[in-house]
């Protein structure tokens, strides 16, 4: 405390200085690193249905309008979101003897990306990518099957067939996890269960079915998805 009686009046009426720790803290800029990010956020908690401009602005504490500063639309963000998960894939150098191996081996890690975040591979079916992760793993796609032999027009045409069966997998994986945590999607049954159906069935209307209704329910993790892919393969050289 001063000595002086003049310097602890003013002392007393001064404003107390400003404690830093008492400040709010400064928001951090909206950016489209943090839009990408927030969004993923939503997508891998609550699932695709739930991002919204709306819902990633909650996300990041502001509002939809400060988002517009950084996207264009729902559909930029969705570019976004998946240029960010192709980011992740890695590419190996094309090998003619192994082309197959690693086609399967690229797509397998998309799967794995999609799975991760349920329903997000619905952000790529019926759209155009333009980012440029997208579109550089894509480029290393068709840089294998070329390696391959595979003739230019097939091997654009198998990637059609290969992307869009790989996003449909990953869409049906999602929608029955997320049925299988519903107790009103009863319809989700076991093989078990299906076998006994089957079994049930009049043998002079399904004979084929009751007969063959192992192979019918038959695999296990994604046996089927390598199966479907091989199928693609094997067709385009």
């Amino acid at each position: 405390m001063p000595s002086d009686p003049r310097q602890r009046r003013a002392a007393r009426h001064a404003q107390p200085a400003e404690d830093p720790a008492a400040s709010p803290p400064r928001k951090k800029p909206i950016t489209v690193d943090r839009i990408t990010e927030a969004a993923l956020q939503v997508v891998a908690t609550e699932g695709y249905d739930a991002l919204t401009i709306r819902r990633v602005a909650a996300v990041l504490g502001a509002g939809p309008s400060s988002l517009y500063a950084h996207i264009v639309n729902k559909d930029d963000i969705d570019d976004l979101i998946v240029g960010r998960l192709y980011a992740g894939i890695v590419l190996p150098g094309p090998d003619p003897a192994r082309w197959r191996e690693q086609i399967r081996d690229v797509y397998t890690q998309i799967r794995d990306q999609y799975l991760n975040y349920p329903g997000i591979s619905r952000a790529v079916l019926g759209t155009v990518p333009t980012n440029l992760h997208t579109l550089q793993v894509r480029e290393g796609l068709l840089a294998i099957l070329l390696a391959g032999g595979v003739e230019p027009r097939k091997a654009a045409w198998g990637l059609d067939a290969l992307s869009l069966y790989v996003s449909a997998y990953a869409l049906e994986q999602s929608l029955v996890r997320q049925r299988r945590t519903d107790p009103d999607q009863e319809w989700v049954v076991s093989r078990e269960e299906l076998l006994r159906r089957f079994a049930a069935l009049p043998a002079d209307a399904f004979p084929h079915t009751r007969r063959h209704a192992a192979e019918l329910t038959s695999g296990t993790g994604h046996d089927r998805f390598d199966f479907t892919l091989g199928l693609i393969m094997d067709n385009l050289g």
